[in-house]
């Protein structure tokens, strides 16, 4: 009989990635696509759902050829994706009525502020767990419902799209119901992804009226909520489609979530962050969602099959690796593995702070009119200082984050597991260390939102027996501890809040 394994696609901000995994969580099979970023205005961010779609099938298909795998070896798929990002289509044909929008997307700043004035985001927070911002699905999806052009929904009618949706003709969700709905036709979430709508309620685990009648979203156009990890699976893809064989799809977790399910951190108090386009720091708070008086998410870490929801406090980073592949935009360098050899050419950064808010600022600070800024340059700031200054933003923005979390937890953090792209950079990780002052543990495994999402499909069909098992799977690669002096940290930290200061409400024109 041949080998079975778990398959997980990984929808993110910038590709699509599939993964094949056997029983002690090794790669068996990687294949990747990048998609397009559309930017049709200054702050705004699009993605088209069909590419996303064509991408999946064709990096699940590659995924498989080159790995010499069968798709009948698949004893489940699951799903991870970027959170936020927002589809609306037609429920008879499934076409999407406008480009996806996506989560750094500011265009419903305006949105926000005025929830602000009217003072409802004390309101939303208590019941979603988030901060009122334009980051989260619920002013998407209202701002297609008032924007996107009756013409895309080819309707001989010409209704407008939201008298469509009150019709129950159109259908919502983030990317994973996008997938989902793809692979098997059922319109379903998972609790994680639910949790970032700002139309979910965390403890009540409801769409909740209130919010869907606020922003004016039909509860008909929602998906199902299901738990992340589902006995019941959410539904199986057609023996007659691209994969040519029934597999059911029975794990589904926003990516954040994922990473932290990857890094195997069941425990309240267990804590990872994850860099990536930007970077996300999670810690498991158990069966209690624990409000934030420091400026982090309340938010639904996982859920498994007849057990209750796991929270988890997150402070969300909007800008880390993508302010990497700013540099390379310009020309500062030519790849990202030239970071680490141009910032340690230079002592320091000889004054120079780099704030990447380039789609406004998210915790602590949740600043939409932010934008990205350099400070202290002088006639003498060569590229490598700037490069340097980069690489410096990353680890400051994740030190606000831990201070906060330890503040809002009171459980301090001796001990960081990160994964993503960006901890590839040795110079990175150690300088992480340095400026947080903890111990950073690398894993071998570092596409952990990958593995977390074929965990928890894996779970659900019995591949693994218990989450015992899959710790026996984490294996540490390297790990990083200070060797900066605290003293040293704490100045250099110091003066990125009087940079961060003057990044704060630029964008009044927008």
């Amino acid at each position: 009989m041949a080998d079975t394994y778990i398959g997980a696609i990984d929808q993110g901000t910038t590709g699509t990635r599939f993964m094949v995994f056997d029983h002690a969580g090794q790669v068996v099979a990687n294949a990747y696509e990048q998609h397009e970023q559309i930017y049709p205005e200054p702050g705004w961010v699009e993605h088209d759902p069909i590419e996303i779609w064509e991408n999946t099938q064709e990096v699940v298909t590659r995924g498989l050829r080159d790995g010499g795998l069968d798709a009948s070896q698949l004893e489940a798929l699951g799903i991870t994706n970027q959170r936020e990002t927002t589809v609306v289509w037609d429920a008879e044909t499934g076409k999407p009525v406008h480009n996806a929008i996506v989560w750094q997307d500011r265009r419903t700043t305006d949105r926000v502020e005025q929830l602000e004035e009217e003072d409802k985001v004390g309101w939303i927070r208590e019941k979603t767990g988030l901060e009122a911002d334009a980051y989260f699905a619920a002013t998407k999806a209202e701002w297609i419902l008032d924007n996107a052009e009756p013409l895309k929904l080819q309707s001989s009618r010409g209704e407008s799209v939201r008298d469509r949706a009150d019709a129950g003709e159109l259908m919502m969700g983030t990317i994973d119901t996008w997938l989902i709905y793809n692979l098997t036709g059922e319109h379903i979430t998972d609790v994680t992804n639910a949790s970032r709508t700002m139309l979910y309620d965390i403890e009540g685990l409801n769409w909740d009226p209130e919010l869907l009648e606020e922003f004016g979203v039909p509860e008909s156009m929602l998906p199902e909520v299901r738990p992340s990890s589902d006995e019941a699976t959410y539904g199986s893809t057609d023996p007659d489609g691209f994969l040519g064989a029934e597999v059911p799809v029975a794990g589904a977790l926003g990516d954040q979530q994922a990473a932290l399910f990857g890094q195997t951190c069941f425990d309240a108090g267990d804590a990872k962050n994850t860099y990536g386009t930007g970077s996300f720091y999670l810690m498991n708070t158990g069966d209690e969602a624990v409000s934030s008086e420091h400026g982090l998410l309340t938010t639904i870490g996982f859920q498994m099959s007849g057990e209750p929801v796991q929270y988890a406090l997150e402070g969300s980073i909007f800008i880390t690796g993508a302010a990497i592949e700013w540099l390379e935009d310009v020309d500062l360098i030519n790849n990202a593995a030239q970071t680490a050899e141009l910032a340690r050419s230079v002592e320091s950064t000889d004054g120079v702070y780099m704030v990447p808010a380039f789609t406004g600022l998210g915790a602590p600070h949740w600043d939409g009119r932010a934008r990205g800024t350099i400070v202290g340059m002088t006639r003498g700031t060569r590229k490598e200082h700037i490069v340097r200054a980069t690489l410096e933003s990353i680890a400051y923005q994740t030190r606000d984050i831990a201070e906060a979390m330890e503040a809002d937890s009171g459980v301090e953090t001796t001990s960081l597991r990160v994964d993503g792209g960006a901890v590839k950079n040795d110079f990175l990780c150690q300088l992480q260390s340095d400026i947080i002052q903890t111990e950073i543990a690398r894993p071998e495994v570092d596409e952990t939102t990958a593995l977390g999402s074929a965990y928890a499909a894996g779970l659900a069909v019995g591949y693994w027996d218990s989450v015992d098992e899959l710790r026996d799977n984490w294996q540490v690669d390297r790990e990083f501890t200070p060797e900066m002096d605290a003293e040293e940290a704490d100045r250099m930290y110091g003066r990125w809040d009087d940079a961060v200061e003057r990044s704060l409400d630029w964008a009044r024109e927008e």
